[in-house]
């Protein structure tokens, strides 16, 4: 057995691995702490307005003098600071000759809106900038939200009118080669942070442009933090890492927002780092830290409607490139067919997410997915061919007080009839919710043993008994 795993007869789970750790210290356990810490609270000031009115009067004057008086090819090839300090310089000057009464702080934040309006993107540079915030999502320019700790919040953008946004758009879709207009009026992509970003803009945008954010994470989650943050127990965890390790193929199951992508990355850290892994997303969100990784991302049609690349295509590549394990980031489509056969044909431990409520409503969206491909398959060969694929299903739920939990584990038996067998492992069971929204609830085991703790324990992988006892609160 890896030295890296033999923790988990201590109850503990090793962190993840990093590219800069030495060899030699990798398999080092680090003890999942089991006291909570408690959660930053909302900071109801970062919501407010950045600029006054009156600093925004001042930057549309200040910003058109720029234009006349600067060489703006020039300045925006000069490094950052370098040009924010020519900016302050003249933003000063101006100031001066224009009698304008503003103070030291009002001034730095017109210097920082005028330089992110030249290079970057505007008003949307200190939300991108801002770590609290997971999402940002405007409907029109006049209209915008933010995603802060699980719960939307409305903020003021400070955009100038619809033309605006529209150039913010046009910035954006045309740094990574695409482009957004009347004739092509939504466009999916990738940021150059990594960050997905999704826009519909008139006519499809009925009061105006329509833009998502989700940003990209740059601080990943390890299994211990997930621990630490309530969204998971520690033999909940340690059970799942274990699952991981021994090659049992893993799906996430999830609606939109509930951490399935930080999951998939926190138990791909304890996939051994002698495989070969091959990662198929929309959008590359993950970040798995095994040296030998190999990534595939889809490509969208073109203008003319050629040259799209899909999720089935890559899947089917994939087969041909000799991998231990295939990480689907998300199964949506026709692709299911594909990625099935894979985990049934010698890449057992292959993981993926998909949307669904609840474990069994995964399965039946899978069976959906595989109705899909208009293969001539029966719903007993279709039903036959996801149990002998899978083995757990992880479901995650956003609760409405905005915390992210595993709401269950199951794992997949085999058929009866034509029925999936599947049993519940660990849940979580909500007992009420207190006066702020707060839901109140404990993780619990169901007294059922996993079948594949007889595989574990042939690795020299054991847990305690009290692990799986029935009823009883987990910590």
């Amino acid at each position: 057995m890896s030295s890296r795993f033999s923790a988990l007869q201590n109850r503990t789970i090793a962190t993840e691995t990093r590219p800069e750790t030495p060899v030699a210290e990798r398999s080092k356990p680090v003890v999942i702490p089991t006291t909570r810490k408690p959660e930053p609270k909302p900071d109801a000031a970062a919501a407010q307005p950045k600029t006054s009115n009156r600093v925004m009067e001042a930057r549309g004057r200040i910003h058109r003098m720029l234009i006349e008086e600067i060489n703006l090819v020039a300045l925006e090839k000069l490094p950052r600071d370098e040009m924010r300090r020519q900016v302050h310089d003249f933003v000063s000057e101006k100031t001066r000759e224009e009698r304008m009464a503003i103070n030291v702080a009002e001034l730095d934040d017109l210097v920082d809106d005028i330089v992110d309006e030249m290079v970057g993107l505007g008003p949307l540079e200190p939300l991108l900038k801002d770590p609290s915030i997971n999402d940002i999502l405007i409907n029109g320019h006049e209209n915008c939200f933010v995603e802060r700790h699980g719960k939307l919040q409305q903020i003021h953008v400070p955009f100038k009118d619809e033309a605006h946004l529209l150039r913010i758009i046009g910035k954006i879709v045309a740094a990574v080669g695409r482009r957004v207009d009347e004739s092509s009026p939504m466009v999916d992509a990738r940021m150059l942070d990594g960050s997905r970003f999704n826009a519909a803009i008139r006519p499809v945008g009925v009061d105006g442009p329509l833009v998502s954010i989700r940003k990209f994470s740059k601080n990943k989650l390890g299994l211990h933090k997930l621990v630490e943050f309530g969204a998971i127990t520690q033999p909940m965890a340690e059970v799942l890492a274990a699952a991981v390790h021994a090659r049992k193929t893993t799906i996430i199951s999830g609606g939109t927002g509930t951490g399935k992508t930080t999951m998939l990355n926190a138990l791909s850290a304890f996939i051994p780092e002698d495989e070969r892994l091959i990662t198929i997303e929309d959008a590359a969100e993950l970040q798995l830290q095994q040296p030998h990784v190999a990534r595939m991302e889809t490509r969208p049609p073109n203008i003319e409607g050629n040259g799209e690349i899909r999720q089935r295509d890559l899947v089917k590549n994939a087969l041909r490139m000799r991998p231990d394990r295939v990480i689907l980031g998300e199964c949506r489509g026709e692709e299911a067919f594909d990625m099935l056969q894979a985990m049934n044909t010698g890449h057992e431990g292959s993981m993926a997410t998909i949307h669904a409520n609840t474990p069994r409503d995964a399965i039946g969206r899978l069976e959906q997915m595989l109705g899909m491909t208009g293969m001539p398959m029966t719903v007993s060969s279709i039903r036959s061919q996801i149990a002998s694929a899978l083995d757990i299903i992880v479901q995650l739920t956003r609760l409405s007080d905005g915390k992210r939990k595993v709401t269950s584990v199951a794992e997949v038996t085999g058929m009866e009839g034509d029925v999936i067998q599947m049993q519940e492992i660990f849940r979580f069971v909500r007992t009420a919710t207190e006066n702020d929204g707060k839901i109140v609830g404990h993780f619990e085991a169901t007294g059922i043993r996993p079948r594949f703790l007889d595989d574990l324990k042939a690795m020299g992988i054991e847990f305690p008994g009290k692990y799986f006892e029935p009823g009883r609160p987990q910590e």
